[in-house]
């Protein structure tokens, strides 16, 4: 009997424009495709992951721990097993995906059928304004500004002028602002009411991960949401003293399957839910939208970034998000 097979390829796909946040700018995203084959029905399975070197990953290294998983995957490995010949991270998540996808495409189900999550019609979605000067990240909200909800990459510096430039530009949508770990605890307490006067509901990441103890026990007056200090649900117990919300996402917690298991766990603690994403393509993008139900904050515009995408592409529609079905993924 033919065994299923493995390949990896590493793509580069150009930006539209360059995307900067507080650790540094791209103008491409690089991902990592898995495709997972069965010989006998033909069907294959994908899943794409992008390497992040904020956590030591890089594209060569992830395609080369996707390789040396190859025989295990064509010997049949599932899911589970997976997830412990891998650690979390981007290689894991691009094989879990595949998994996912060839299991959909093998028995003429959805993948959120087999995971028992709803299915989606359409839900809105952030979309971000990267890191400029005030006036460059006004122009870009206004072009915008009829979008529900709008994600504000912001630096250590000039934070309330960008801020409240977004704000003047578009009045009307709700404002995440992300800093990726670029404030002190100092920052963060002069920033917080402000910040929240102009609207703003939540706050990603605002410290370093290994200095977010400082925030143990604080009442903020809008939401902490943990994105770089939380992988996997065995982090969220020791975050709820923290964070209000955590930031899920496939790359970080090594795919679909653990993701799902980090949202029980976010739930169990009583957190709030963000499910986020890479700047990568929809292919990445569609098995985390599967979480968008159980979200209070969608972030799931990375390939609104590119100066092309798949297709078929997920659908975006001046802030909204539809899925492309299984052409694509699932």
């Amino acid at each position: 009997m033919s065994r299923r097979s493995l390949t990896v390829a590493v793509e580069h796909w150009p930006l539209n424009r360059p995307f900067t946040i507080a650790r540094g700018t791209k103008t491409e995203a690089v991902v990592v495709v898995a495709t997972i084959t069965d010989p006998p029905s033909g069907a294959r399975g994908r899943g794409e992951c992008v390497p992040y070197p904020r956590y030591g990953e890089s594209a060569d290294g992830v395609a080369a721990m996707i390789e040396a998983s190859a025989p295990a995957i064509e010997a049949g490995a599932d899911r589970e097993e997976v997830g412990r010949l891998l650690p979390a991270g981007a290689a894991r998540n691009a094989i879990d995906c595949a998994l996912w996808d060839l299991e959909a495409k093998l028995c003429g189900r959805s993948a959120a059928a087999l995971a028992g999550l709803p299915v989606l019609d359409a839900v809105i979605t952030a979309e971000t304004i990267a890191i400029d000067t005030p006036a460059a990240m006004a122009a870009a909200a206004a072009l915008v500004a009829d979008r529900p909800l709008l994600k504000v990459k912001v630096g250590g510096d000039g934070v309330l002028e960008r801020v409240t430039a977004v704000r003047a530009a578009a009045p009307r949508s709700r404002l995440v602002v992300d800093a990726n770990e670029g404030w002190s605890a100092p920052l963060l307490m002069a920033l917080m009411d402000p910040l929240a006067a102009l609207g703003v509901e939540m706050i990603e990441q605002p410290l370093p991960a290994d200095g977010d103890a400082a925030i143990a026990g604080l009442r903020p007056p809008l939401v902490l949401c943990a994105d770089e200090s939380c992988h996997g649900a065995g982090d969220v117990a020791g975050l709820a003293d923290r964070y209000q919300a955590i930031n899920v996402k496939l790359d970080k917690a090594g795919g679909l399957t653990e993701a799902m298991r980090t949202v029980e766990a976010a739930r169990r603690q009583g957190l709030g839910l963000m499910v986020g994403c890479m700047v990568a393509t929809s292919l990445a993008i569609a098995p985390a939208l599967l979480l968008a139900a159980t979200a209070d904050v969608v972030d799931l515009d990375g390939p609104l970034w590119l100066a092309r995408d798949r297709s078929p592409g997920l659908a975006f529609d001046r802030g909204w998000i539809r899925p492309a079905g299984p052409a694509l993924w699932g």
